[in-house]
C-alpha cells in the first residue's frame, strides 16, 4: 500500500483548512468528524457520522437525554394501549418545516410510511412492527402495530423517528437537498469536505441554539483532526484516538470529554449476500468462528488502543443493562487449526478485507492480518472510503469487512437489523430460524428480564454461527477548544448542540 500522507500533506492540509473556513468563527461551531456521512436522507443512510448532521437537522418524535432516556420531541406526550398493539403521540403545535410547510399529523403520518415504504429504506426492519399509521386528529398519530414491540419508541429517536418536510421529501433529489425541522438547516455540501448548516430562525426552541453556523468537516486521519484542533481550525473534533489523549489534555488551550460508548466495531463475514462463490470457504461457520479463534483481542486493545478500548464477543456494551455476562475467548491458535481441519479447508486461505481508509482501523487491520496468518489466514487488506466500504457491503460486494455499530440504548437497534435474516442491515445474510424467533420475542416482551434471556439466548447462539466477530466496545472520545461550553458526552456519542455556546 502507498502512504500518501508525508508530514508536508498532512501540514498543507491544516493550513489550507484554516484559509477555507469562515472568519467570523464566534458564531460558526466547525465539528471534526472521521469520515465523510453517506447520503443525507434518514431513511436511506446508514453512517454513524451521518447521525452527527441528522442530530441538528432533523427533529425526531422522541428523543434520549444523557442519561438515554426517551423524552419527548416532536411527540410532546404518547400512551399506549392494554395490549401493547397501539401507541398514539400527540404532536407538538407550532412547527415548521425549513421550506414554510407545516408539521401536523398528516406530514408525521407521511414521514413514518415513507420509512416503511420507500424502496432501500433501512429503517424497514427498525419499525417493522408498524402496520399502519392513522391521523387521529390534527395534531395526534396512532400507530397501530402488529405486535408489541418494546423497541419501537427507542427506536423513533433516531432516524426513524425524523420527521421530513413532505413536499421536499417527494422529490427525487431530497439527500442532495435535505428540508427537515430540526434547529438548523441545510446550506451546502462539498462532498469529501464539508457539510454547512444554518441557524433556522423559525425554530420552535431556537433559544437553546447559539451558533449562526455549524460546519461538519471530514478528516479521516485523526492526528490531522487533532492538528486542525490544537491550531484552533476546529472547535470540537470527535473520535480522538487514545494515544492523543494525553496530547489533548496537556494542551492549555484544549479540554476532553469523553463517555462509555454504546459502539462496537467487528469483521462481518459475507455468508450469502450477492455473488458469493459456492466454494467460499466462510460460508461455513467453523471457517468463520477459526478466524476469531485467531485473534487476541486483549492484545490488539493494548497494541492500537493503549487499553482504553474494551474486547468484546456480541453487540451489546459493557454500559448496556443487556450486556451478557460471557467472557471473552482468550486467543486459541490450535482450536482454530483443528476447525479449518474439521472443514476440510486446505491453509493458506487467500482473504480479502475491506477495511476504512483511515490510520487507526488501518493499524487494527495490519495486527488482525498478523493474527490470523498464524492460523492459516492470507488476509489482503483493501483500504477505501468508509461510504464506499458500507456500499459494498450493502450490495454484497465483499468477502470480509471491518466496520462496526455506533450502538443503541435498546438492545434490538444493535442486533435486530444485522442478525435477523430479513434485516435490513444483515450485509453477510446469515440465517438462523431460531435466532430469527428469539430477536422477535424479545420485541414482543416489555419485561427486561425476559428480555435479556432472550438474547443471552442469541449471544451464545452467535459465538459457533459467527456471522460478525465482535472485536472490541469503543469509548467516546471529544477534544474541544476551552471556548467551547456546556458540551455534555452521550454514550451514543453524537454530538448534541442544544445549550452549547461559546465563552465570552
Amino acid at each position: 500500500m502507498i502512504v500518501r500522507n508525508s508530514l508536508l500533506t498532512v501540514l498543507g492540509s491544516v493550513m489550507l483548512l484554516g484559509a477555507a473556513l469562515p472568519t467570523h468563527a464566534e458564531s460558526v461551531l466547525r465539528i471534526g468528524l472521521g469520515a465523510d456521512p453517506d447520503m443525507l436522507d434518514p431513511h436511506l443512510a446508514r453512517t454513524y457520522y451521518g447521525r452527527f448532521v441528522f442530530a441538528s437537522l432533523c427533529d425526531r418524535l422522541v428523543d434520549v437525554d444523557e442519561n438515554l432516556k426517551v423524552v419527548p420531541g416532536l411527540a410532546t406526550d404518547w400512551s399506549w394501549s392494554e395490549d401493547g398493539k397501539t401507541l398514539t403521540m400527540n404532536l407538538r403545535d407550532g412547527v415548521t418545516f425549513h421550506d414554510g410547510e407545516k408539521f401536523d399529523a398528516a406530514a408525521a403520518k407521511f414521514s413514518l410510511d415513507r420509512a416503511l415504504t420507500l424502496p432501500g429504506s433501512l429503517r424497514k426492519s427498525e419499525i417493522s412492527s408498524v402496520e399502519s399509521v392513522e391521523v387521529t386528529g390534527p395534531m395526534q398519530i396512532t400507530l397501530h402495530l402488529k405486535t408489541p414491540d418494546s423497541a419501537l419508541l427507542m427506536q423513533l429517536t433516531d432516524r426513524a423517528g425524523a420527521m421530513l418536510a413532505p413536499e421536499a421529501a417527494k422529490k427525487p433529489d431530497f439527500a442532495a437537498h435535505p428540508v427537515c425541522s430540526g434547529p438548523y438547516k441545510f446550506d451546502s455540501r462539498v462532498s469529501q469536505d464539508r457539510i454547512v448548516l444554518s441557524r433556522f430562525d423559525n425554530y420552535w426552541n431556537k433559544g437553546a441554539y447559539h451558533f449562526d453556523k455549524v460546519i461538519y468537516l471530514p478528516i479521516p486521519d485523526a492526528s490531522v483532526r487533532l492538528a486542525n484542533l490544537r491550531a484552533g481550525d476546529l472547535d470540537l473534533s470527535e473520535g480522538i484516538v487514545p494515544s492523543d489523549v494525553k496530547t489533548v489534555e496537556n494542551d492549555g488551550k484544549l479540554k476532553l470529554a469523553k463517555v462509555t460508548g454504546l459502539g462496537y466495531q467487528g469483521i462481518t463475514f459475507n455468508i450469502n449476500n450477492g455473488k458469493v462463490p459456492a466454494n467460499d470457504p466462510f460460508k461455513d461457520a467453523r471457517v468463520r468462528e477459526a478466524f476469531s479463534q485467531a485473534i487476541d483481542r486483549e492484545a490488539l486493545n493494548q497494541v492500537v488502543f493503549e487499553g482504553l478500548y474494551a474486547p468484546a464477543n456480541q453487540p451489546f456494551s459493557p454500559v448496556s443493562p443487556y450486556h451478557v455476562n460471557l467472557p471473552v475467548p482468550p486467543r486459541d491458535i490450535e482450536k482454530a487449526k483443528a476447525l479449518l481441519k474439521a472443514a476440510g479447508v486446505k491453509t493458506p486461505i487467500t482473504v480479502s478485507l475491506l477495511v476504512p481508509n483511515n490510520p487507526t482501523s488501518q493499524q487494527v487491520a495490519q495486527v488482525l492480518q498478523a493474527m490470523t496468518a498464524e492460523a492459516g489466514f492470507n488476509v489482503n487488506l483493501q483500504m477505501t472510503e468508509f461510504a464506499t466500504l458500507l456500499d459494498r457491503q450493502q450490495s454484497g460486494d465483499f468477502q470480509l469487512s471491518y466496520s462496526g455499530w455506533s450502538g443503541r440504548p435498546d438492545p434490538d437497534g444493535s442486533i435486530f437489523g444485522f442478525i435477523h435474516s430479513k434485516g435490513t442491515l444483515n450485509d453477510g445474510r446469515y440465517s438462523n430460524a431460531q435466532v430469527d424467533d428469539w430477536l422477535t420475542q424479545a420485541r414482543l416482551h416489555n419485561d427486561p428480564a425476559t428480555r435479556k434471556g432472550l438474547y443471552e439466548n442469541v449471544v451464545k447462539q452467535l459465538q459457533t454461527d459467527m456471522p460478525i466477530a465482535y472485536l472490541y466496545f469503543e469509548p467516546r472520545i471529544f477534544g474541544l477548544n476551552k471556548k467551547v461550553e456546556g458540551f455534555k458526552p452521550y454514550p451514543d456519542g453524537i454530538v448534541r448542540l442544544a445549550g452549547m455556546t461559546f465563552a465570552k
